[in-house]
This record gives structure tokens, C-alpha cells and sequence, in this order.
């Protein structure tokens, strides 16, 4: 009995004083909202893409272009221009990037001109430089998840790549990579020339 009671006050103690604690301080996210000023500027640009994902197809075709990226409301967003060729015949592609104050997050939207509508956007962030960014959509009749990878490699140069998961993400396809230069002679409108995150 005399065990019971000591666990009985202890419990009433020990509520007493959770209830009497300090509530825990909110976690302070890191506003992301310049995480692509590095982007800012004209690139020439490098691409290899798999000519039929998730087919075991190892056919990629290369092309070789200019991405033009334009900030908008002042790096909360941006816009690219993204124009290839190559032997498999030339490409037009339009990226827009949104950041989201509330959710700290970045997402990715691409249209190409043959199509002339705007993808399933894939969300992430950026951290140490890298960003990862994900999205879930139907192809070729199943539901997949795409993966797109940013690493900022140098001031001066970038590297793209997307994946396919048909695994839940357990095992990943890499079918796209692009590399960036800057071009010679244009600044970094970001002022620092890189991705601090």
C-alpha cells in the first residue's frame, strides 16, 4: 500500500511539474527565400537525357544551349528560359520557381513549348548548397515519383539531375542530367556568386 502511495504522489509530482514547465520554444526555420539567387544570370548549358525511362533503355541523347534565369519579387521567385539542340532536334523549356514564406519551401514548375502547360511541381529546399525537390505523377500509366537534384558546384557552375522511382523512392533511375556554366563576362546578379545555405 505504502508503494502504491509513493507512486500515486510521484505521478501527481511529476505532473505537476510538466504543467509548471516551460512551454518548448518553436522551431526557427530557415527562410530560404534567396536559396536561388545564385541562379540569377545566363548559363550555357549541357544536357543528357534518357531517351525511354524505366524501360532499361541506356539510350540518352545529348544538346547543348543558353538558360536565361530572371528573378521575380525580389528572389521570392524566378524565371527561366531554357533553349537546347541537339541530333535529336531542339528543345524550349520554361521553369518557374515559387518559394513559399508559410512552408519554407521552394517548388518547381517546367513547361516545354510543345506542350504549352505546366508540370506537377515538385517541392523542397536547399540545404549545405543542395536541394532536393520531389514530386508524385502518372507515367506511362503508373504512379511514379520524380526526384529533381540541385548541387551548386562552383560560382560559376550548376548540376541538374532527375530521377524516377516506381518503389516508393527505395531505388531510383537517373533519366536527365544538366550541367551550367555561366557565361563569361556575365555577373551573378545575387551579388555573392554563390548558394550560402
Amino acid at each position: 500500500m505504502r508503494a502504491v502511495r509513493n507512486c500515486l504522489l510521484s505521478g501527481c509530482l511529476l505532473g505537476a511539474l510538466v504543467a509548471n514547465a516551460a512551454p518548448p520554444e518553436a522551431v526557427q526555420q530557415r527562410d530560404g527565400q534567396h536559396d536561388f539567387d545564385w541562379d540569377i544570370g545566363s548559363w550555357k548549358v549541357h544536357m543528357k537525357r534518357l531517351l525511354h525511362p524505366l524501360s532499361g533503355s541506356t539510350s540518352w541523347v545529348e544538346y547543348d544551349g543558353t538558360d536565361v534565369v530572371r528573378k521575380v519579387w525580389d528572389g521570392r521567385a524566378n524565371l527561366g528560359e531554357v533553349e537546347l539542340d541537339g541530333a535529336a532536334g531542339h528543345l524550349e523549356f520554361l521553369t518557374l520557381r515559387l518559394y513559399n514564406p508559410e512552408s519554407h519551401q521552394w517548388s518547381m514548375n517546367i513547361s516545354n513549348s510543345a506542350a504549352g502547360t505546366l508540370g506537377a511541381p515538385a517541392v523542397g529546399g536547399f540545404e549545405g548548397g543542395r536541394g532536393e525537390f520531389y514530386d508524385q505523377e502518372a507515367y506511362n500509366g503508373r504512379t511514379i515519383l520524380v526526384r529533381f537534384e540541385v548541387s551548386v558546384l562552383t560560382p560559376t557552375s550548376c548540376r541538374f539531375e532527375q530521377a524516377f522511382s516506381v518503389d516508393g523512392g527505395k531505388t531510383w533511375e537517373v533519366n536527365l542530367i544538366v550541367t551550367e556554366t555561366l557565361q563569361q563576362g556575365e555577373l551573378n546578379r545575387s551579388g555573392t556568386g554563390s548558394a550560402t545555405h
